[in-house]
């Protein structure tokens, strides 16, 4: 591994002087153009990927093949974002002419979302593509028509340079103003970055300790900015007692399943179930103690995979099913138990983020109690029910999850986030920072957009999508009707 030297403050502040200047140039691209721009970095990205997978397989300790879909993954959500522009609804432009009998008379009104300004951003260590250089992040800023600094990952910096090199690359052969995209490194670096007087934005995934840093820095800035930050979750799972008894085994195995996937290394790791207490263990635990070890992706990871496991199996509230195995980096699953009343009493401890390969039964005896849960769940990605369609108490828990995660997950699992349309990849804190976003799909555009109106502003000094000709064929609500072009 070449070790690169941190990247000092005058070394950013060049970096961010950079993108500032970018800025207005970026946002003056019309739609069609910065979604070239990103079909551009898309196919870079896949012309580079038997450099760039067996990089992150080395660095993340995943297999080929994972990073090789996930770097598909990546290059899709890329050329999803540059439909998205193309389609141009996401402007959510508005057009009101002067009206003397609207209520109070009304003046000429024209309303558009423009970019924010320099995005820095923070990848996460457990998808080296989709969340971390050209992942999401990155790419909804970009497709906003925002520069984007990245602090690269500690856990994969090579990867990071290559990515970053590759995405260089392609935007200034795409015609991009110097300065649209840059790596920096280092920990200060990224403190700075945040604090920095040109940095407009951040979009961060990772701890909640080092989330909460950064968000704490950025709401005390002299001009604070917008910190959209993917912190930590739970993802809670309920199962009912119809459901398990009308496919109990198949609940448990897919639990496992989930709950296994990638060592325990995704945010959306069902980390507790809550199961009828005289279900039968005895296939989970066979299928727990049955599973390989696996590595871990990096020393901080582990460290913290370890404090965490240990608080969980050494309180006197839980039982240790299945004790994990610890080989060097690799750790096999564990499996532990408590019952409800328990996790109510010690929720601080027990619904505390295990990131890993470790989770929690909770047993219940009366299935309506589990609303209560609601009392001690803090903010969640998701949320998942196993019941049937006539559970009495269905209903309930798919509202208990609704108030409480970003997403709710009716009889599946919540581990693989589709990059669509209608995703939701958020919730309330500390699941994220910002509640009203999502970090996947294509509103995730929508974190580094501002709105404007345009008050009685002669055509041809208006914006391209707020003229009467609509030269760019932008979708428009005028005058209160639905969108049209």
């Amino acid at each position: 591994m070449t070790t690169a030297p941190d990247t000092t403050p005058e070394e950013l502040d060049a970096v961010l002087e950079r993108a500032a200047a970018a800025a207005p140039l970026l946002a003056a691209l019309t739609p069609g153009e910065r979604a070239g721009l990103l079909r551009a970095v898309a196919d870079a990205l896949d012309g580079a990927a038997d450099r760039l997978v067996p990089l992150a397989a080395e660095e993340a300790h995943y297999p080929e093949a994972r990073c090789k879909g996930e770097l598909g993954r990546t290059t899709f959500q890329l050329r999803l974002f540059a439909q998205t522009l193309e389609d141009g609804s996401y402007l959510e432009a508005a057009v009101d002419p002067a009206d003397p009998e609207w209520g109070t008379p009304r003046p000429d009104v024209r309303r558009i979302l423009v970019p924010l300004g320099p995005v820095v951003v923070f990848g996460a260590s457990n998808f080296p593509f989709a969340f971390a250089t050209a992942g999401g992040d990155s790419a909804s800023a970009l497709a906003a028509g925002c520069p984007v600094v990245v602090k690269a990952h500690p856990g994969h910096p090579e990867l990071a340079r290559a990515t970053a090199g590759v995405v260089v690359d392609a935007l200034t052969g795409a015609g991009a103003p110097e300065g649209s995209f840059a790596l920096v490194e280092g920990m200060e670096a990224g403190r700075l970055a945040v604090t920095h007087p040109l940095t407009r934005a951040v979009g961060f995934t990772g701890s909640i300790p080092g989330g909460r840093a950064l968000f704490d820095l950025a709401a005390a800035r002299p001009e604070p900015i917008p910190f959209y930050g993917e912190l930590g979750s739970v993802n809670p799972v309920f199962v009912t007692r119809a459901a398990m008894a009308a496919r109990g085994e198949q609940i448990l195995g897919g639990y496992a399943d989930s709950a296994a996937m990638g060592s325990g290394q995704f945010c959306t790791k069902p980390g507790v179930v809550f199961l009828p207490e005289d279900a039968d263990l005895g296939a989970l635990v066979a299928d727990f103690a049955d599973r390989a070890a696996g590595p871990l992706l990096n020393d901080r990871v582990a460290e913290g995979f370890e404090r965490g496991l240990d608080a969980l199996s050494g309180h006197p509230a839980t039982e240790v099913l299945v004790q994990a195995r610890h080989t060097g980096d690799d750790w096999s699953p564990s499996l532990l138990r408590t019952d409800l009343d328990s996790l109510l009493e010690h929720a601080d401890t027990l619904l505390e983020e295990c990131f890993g390969p470790a989770t929690l039964v909770v047993a219940y005896a009366d299935e309506r109690r589990l609303l209560e849960a609601a009392g001690v769940l803090r903010g969640q990605l998701t949320v998942t029910v196993h019941g049937e369609e006539d559970d009495p108490v269905a209903p309930a828990l798919l509202a208990l999850g609704a108030s409480v995660a970003g997403r709710v997950v009716w009889n599946g699992w919540p581990t693989g986030v589709a990059v669509t349309y209608a995703m939701t990849h958020g919730g309330p804190y500390p699941a994220t920072t910002a509640p009203l976003h999502t970090s996947v799909g294509t509103t995730a555009i929508r974190r580094f957009l501002r709105p404007v109106s345009f008050q009685s502003v002669p055509q041809s000094l208006l914006p391209r999508e707020l003229r009467d000709d609509n030269p760019l064929g932008v979708p428009r609500r005028v005058n209160g009707a639905a969108p049209t072009v």
